[in-house]
């Protein structure tokens, strides 16, 4: 495998100022999950996602990326990934992912998490916190030594455990000068196998979880990827720099 499949090493001078976009990052998802309450729009969680960018000097790694309208994907409950923000209200009990990022020196960050609006459903909190405990399993296997089948094995395994799906054709991916770097980290993996994991590496891991299956569509708009049963999905992921002392979480306070 040639160097450019398995992605560059960053320097320590350069993971700290993705921890800057990832700081970025962490705040745009506080604003977003503070202002989740029936009746918000969608498109009003952009603006408060965007306003958090502009008082921070970082711009949108989303913004007019193939086309994007917006600097937040905002998924509602059978959408999975890539909701465009809008109109659409929010009502008691969706479940919604916030997936947004920022760029800050030319170095990114990126990150999503999932929340129930008001009260949720103890099946849709179920959910929400398999999704959150197969990244925290992925994120514990980001140690120099171990392979990327490690961390995808570590994350299905939380998944399947649950009687969920992950999406297997959807995935993570490397991160640093540009939003999307090599390597493709998968949920989904064989232990020991594939690449391994060194000191240097920055890696977003991206578990999308589903009720039922994995089987999914898009819409009209080219963007919004739905299950196709229709069950409610949910969406968490962290950018995370390999360190000589174990995984750093570059987009958590």
């Amino acid at each position: 495998m040639g160097r450019r499949d398995r992605g560059a090493r960053r320097s320590a001078d350069e993971i700290a100022t993705m921890r800057r976009a990832g700081l970025v990052v962490a705040e745009m998802h506080d604003v977003c999950r503070e202002a989740l309450r029936p009746g918000v729009t969608t498109g009003e969680l952009d603006a408060l996602a965007r306003d958090v960018l502009d008082r921070r000097g970082a711009t949108s790694n989303f913004l007019g990326y193939g086309g994007f309208p917006a600097v937040v994907c905002a998924s509602v409950n059978d959408e999975i990934v890539h909701g465009i923000p809008g109109s659409r209200v929010l009502e008691e009990g969706d479940v919604v992912s916030i997936d947004c990022g920022a760029v800050v020196d030319g170095w990114h960050g990126d990150a999503a998490f999932t929340a129930c609006v008001g009260q949720g459903s103890a099946a849709d909190l179920e959910l929400i916190e398999v999704g959150r405990r197969s990244l925290e399993a992925g994120i514990e296997q980001v140690v120099a030594g171990n392979t990327l089948g490690d961390l995808g094995h570590a994350v299905e395994s939380v998944v399947r455990a649950a009687g969920f799906s992950v999406l297997e054709d959807h995935c993570g991916h490397g991160i640093g000068r540009a939003m999307h770097e090599a390597p493709d980290v998968l949920n989904t993996g064989t232990p020991g196998k594939g690449l391994p994991i060194e000191v240097g590496m920055v890696l977003a891991i991206e578990p999308m979880v589903c009720a039922g299956t994995s089987d999914y569509r898009v819409l009209a708009d080219g963007w919004t990827v739905v299950t196709a049963d229709g069950a409610r999905s949910v969406h968490w992921e962290h950018t995370v720099a390999v360190t000589e002392h174990g995984p750093e979480v570059l987009t958590r306070r």
